[in-house]
């Protein structure tokens, strides 16, 4: 246990969060986690805790990668060369993707040092790290796009292609993803999201009680951690180490825990009607493809595995689907999702009764049926590879789970895996042991999750790609001081591949030679060009030389950070009630436009009085939909008002580009003098700000102040009956391209 980490029994709270946890640890098919909450919650906290209840995984001595021994497809190059290596065990990785990374550090690219010796090496980076292992981001919302395209292309393979600075490699990079985020900071893109098997969501406790013991365990583990060196204690010490000591028999059971439900998963049956009923939910709650079907299926198992059960009940379903829907119920940022529990309960309503006998019936005879046997049989088949033929057993029978069409492949995956996983045999323990360790269990983790869920679980079933076995990533372990010394992968191509802008990843948006932002590729330099020396000396090794010419020069290709605010400033007076519908189909155009390039968005509802900025600017578009869904109508309007506090917003935000949307139908009523005195100054006020303006003139009689606005503004008009999305995103994103 780190010195630095809180131990997992040791957060207080946060049951749903821990549920989720323990199930990623005990099945690797449940590729992905993510935790959203609020700020200092314990997010970053538990999942490092995590790493101190994984057993350790067995790799090829001094690989890089952490290759698995006895699985040759899931090999690199090097090992899969050798004739003979050494085999030893490790910690599962935890790696960490700083939000400001580099594509070079997490991709991996030419050896400076070596390249500066004259030979062609490739360096790992922390997909290399990850294999096999966690990949860990914190604030995940906010990582920039060209590494969420780097991760989503490794995600769907199971495999990292570096194809710039001279070099060719690709390497095995299955890892687990697990990100936190805070949605207030923004959104997360769908196609990421949709990566995440599952989904937990936290809060603030809220008892008086948990926040006190959360400032003592804090106390007692900073003041433990001070004086570790000597010191005055103050007789405080001897409380922590207790402490301490509690949580190291804590942490052991757990770990015990996650290694007996690991092994029992193999047996875990998924009865058919239970696959139907699944399917069906899925349905009713409309979400998109088949992802989160598998994500329940598996995760289901695991929560029968983690109970003690060999046999699926329906409340298993349900735990599962309040971890893997939530997320799913949307499709687009500004769509209202429904309540799970709402479509849950739906669902769920007209069985409650037949049910509820079923499965308790059904948990009794799994609970006193599988231990006795169980942990031995566990063991047996778990621990010596013979995890093939009940793998063929799960795989034939009609009750099992992890999904009908992949189980034999992922049934096989996970025998691969088993040896590295589990440890010491299971064949010592008796029933009463393995009872008493899910009881444990229970106690630390709850009973039953709360009510989340998440992306994808498809991610590792392969699904698109068609490779389930290689897609699969794997359970996630233990943190990891570095990556071993071993033979780098030969470095074949020494043609320039990043001379082709894009390749070997997804095509980003808004490049540039000499903007800011993340370094997405290099190009041959011109002579006015800044010159990258890294990648020029990787130029000059790739092609043998150890001076660089002048046709090694590169340049950096940053992807660009110019970011545009957009000003919604809406007439939500009386007036507007009949255009309101059309009036906010408008503005749904332009949030959906302003989604797609990750833009600001500030709103000013124009009604009663004075103005009001209901949504400061923000990059979270779905609650600047919500705030547009609740706008209430007030009986006046304070158009002079409302353009002056666009104008502050404009001039206040620093942002690169300023687009600001009036949608008004012209008859400010409300102002100190006359309305069109004021409406004139304000929007000549509103001009000097340099934003763009768009107006999308409500009115239909030309008796309002629309043609002033337009005239004093520049802006560019839109009449709302000749409205359509094509010519409201034309007219926003222009302002991007000015």
């Amino acid at each position: 246990m780190s010195a630095e980490t809180l131990p997992f029994p040791a957060i207080v709270g946060q049951e749903e969060l821990k549920r989720a946890l323990l199930a990623v640890g005990v099945n690797e098919q449940i590729d992905g986690l993510l935790v959203r909450g609020e700020k200092g919650t314990a997010k970053s906290t538990a999942v490092r805790a995590l790493t101190d209840l994984l057993p350790e995984q067995t790799v090829v001595a001094a690989c890089p990668y952490g290759c698995p021994p006895d699985d040759p497809t899931r090999q690199c190059d090097s090992c899969r060369e050798r004739d003979d290596y050494d085999v030893e065990t490790r910690p599962v990785p935890l790696v960490t993707l700083p939000l400001g990374a580099t594509r070079d550090r997490v991709a991996g690219t030419l050896s400076v040092s070596d390249a500066l010796a004259g030979d062609a090496s490739f360096d790992p980076g922390l997909l290399a790290r990850a294999n096999r292992g966690i990949l860990y981001v914190d604030e995940v919302n906010l990582l920039e796009d060209h590494l969420v395209d780097l991760l989503l292309d490794a995600a769907a393979s199971g495999v990292n292609r570096v194809e710039r600075d001279g070099v060719s490699v690709e390497h095995p990079a299955e890892f687990t993803l697990i990100g936190t985020m805070n949605p207030e900071e923004g959104d997360l893109r769908p196609q990421l999201r949709d990566r995440f098997a599952l989904q937990a969501t936290v809060t603030g406790c809220r008892s008086v009680e948990d926040r006190v013991t959360i400032i003592d365990r804090a106390l007692d583990g900073s003041h433990d951690a001070r004086n570790t060196d000597g010191g005055d204690t103050d007789g405080v010490s001897n409380e922590a180490g207790l402490a301490a000591d509690q949580y190291d028999d804590a942490v052991a059971t757990l770990e015990q825990d996650v290694r007996t439900a690991h092994n029992r998963l193999e047996r875990v049956t998924l009865p058919t009607d239970f696959k139907v009923e699944i399917a069906e939910l899925c349905l009713d709650a409309g979400v998109e493809g088949h992802r989160a079907d598998i994500a329940i299926a598996r995760t289901a198992r695991t929560l029968a595995a983690l109970d003690g059960r060999t046999k699926v009940i329906g409340g298993d379903v349900r735990d599962a689907a309040e971890l893997a829907l939530p997320h799913r119920l949307r499709s687009r940022p500004f769509d209202d999702a429904p309540d799970t529990d709402d479509v849950l309960d739906d669902h769920f309503e007209d069985e409650s009764d037949s049910g509820e006998s079923g499965d308790g019936e059904t948990g009794d005879d799994a609970d006193t049926g599988d231990d006795e046997p169980g942990d031995g049989e566990d063991s047996a088949d778990g621990e010596t590879g013979g995890d093939t033929d009940a793998s063929d057993a799960d795989g034939t029978d009609s009750d099992t789970g992890d999904g009908d069409e992949s189980g034999a492949a992922d049934d096989d995956s996970d025998g691969s895996q088993r040896p590295d996983r589990t440890g010491s045999s299971d064949d010592e323990r008796t029933a009463e042991e393995s009872e008493a360790e899910t009881a444990a269990d229970d106690d630390q983790r709850g009973d039953s999750p709360d009510e989340d869920g998440s992306s994808d679980d498809e991610g590792d079933g392969g699904d698109e790609d068609g490779n389930p076995d290689e897609a699969t990533p794997l359970l996630p372990g233990q943190q990891r001081a570095a990556v071993g010394a071993a033979d780098e992968p030969p470095v074949d191509d020494t043609a320039l591949r990043s001379e082709t802008p894009g390749e070997g990843t997804r095509a980003t948006v808004g490049e540039s030679r000499h903007g800011r932002g993340s370094r997405v590729r290099t190009e041959p330099a011109t002579n006015t060009d800044d010159i990258d020396v890294p990648a020029s000396v990787r130029a000059a090794a790739s092609n043998g030389r150890t001076q660089i010419d002048r046709s090694d020069l590169r340049t950096s290709v940053n992807r660009g950070t110019a970011r545009t605010l957009i000003v919604f400033v809406v007439d939500a007076s009386a007036s507007m009630r009949p255009a309101m519908r059309e009036t906010k189909g408008t503005v749904m155009s332009l949030l959906e436009d302003a989604y797609q390039q990750r833009d600001e968005v500030a709103f000013v509802a124009v009604a009663g009085d004075e103005a009001e900025v209901v949504l400061p600017p923000t990059d979270s578009v779905s609650l600047a939909a919500r705030h547009l869904k609740q706008l209430p109508a007030g009986d006046r309007t304070p158009l002079p008002s409302g353009l002056d506090a666009a104008h502050r917003l404009v001039t206040r935000a620093d942002a690169d580009s300023s687009l600001v949307v009036v949608v008004t139908d012209g008859r400010a009523n409300v102002a100190d003098g006359s309305p069109t005195a004021a409406t004139r100054s304000a929007a000549r006020h509103l001009a000097t700000s340099d934003a763009s303006v768009v107006l999308v003139d409500a009115g239909d009689d030309g008796t309002g102040l629309t043609d002033i606005l337009e005239s004093e503004t520049g802006a560019r008009r839109i009449s709302l009956a000749d409205l359509s999305a094509e010519r409201v995103s034309e007219a926003a994103a222009s302002v991007h391209d000015a």
